[in-house]
């Protein structure tokens, strides 16, 4: 997977532009937590290369940018949780979900 950073806020509009014309994931990750990193690295071990057409990866680790995580679930009117994925599309949330439902599979399937 090729993520971008998430780290500022600015950012923020960058995701609401992309989304406009393909799907944007967000991974909000606790690099403290060892069930976001077991999500961390189910995420990456089954993403394939053809998902990146479809779909923009960003990465946030959300104990060095907590407030920017804030910021991500006001934006897209989501319940905070950790780790979290986010299925960005058109400014919106079109999927959520967070701890081991995390997978390629739930994302393919948001997929329209």
């Amino acid at each position: 997977m090729n993520w971008i950073a998430l780290n500022n806020e600015e950012q923020l509009k960058d995701i609401n532009t992309i989304s406009g014309d393909k799907y944007v994931l967000i991974f909000k990750h606790s690099t403290r937590c060892p069930t976001s990193s077991m999500a961390l690295n189910r995420l990456e071990r089954n993403w394939s290369d053809d998902m990146n057409d479809n779909v923009t990866p960003y990465y946030l680790d959300l104990v060095r940018f907590r407030s920017i995580s804030n910021l991500v679930a006001q934006a897209y009117n989501v319940v905070h949780e950790s780790p979290q994925v986010l299925l960005i599309k058109g400014n919106e949330c079109v999927f959520d979900t967070s701890h081991m439902d995390i997978s390629v599979n739930n994302i393919k399937d948001q997929m329209h």
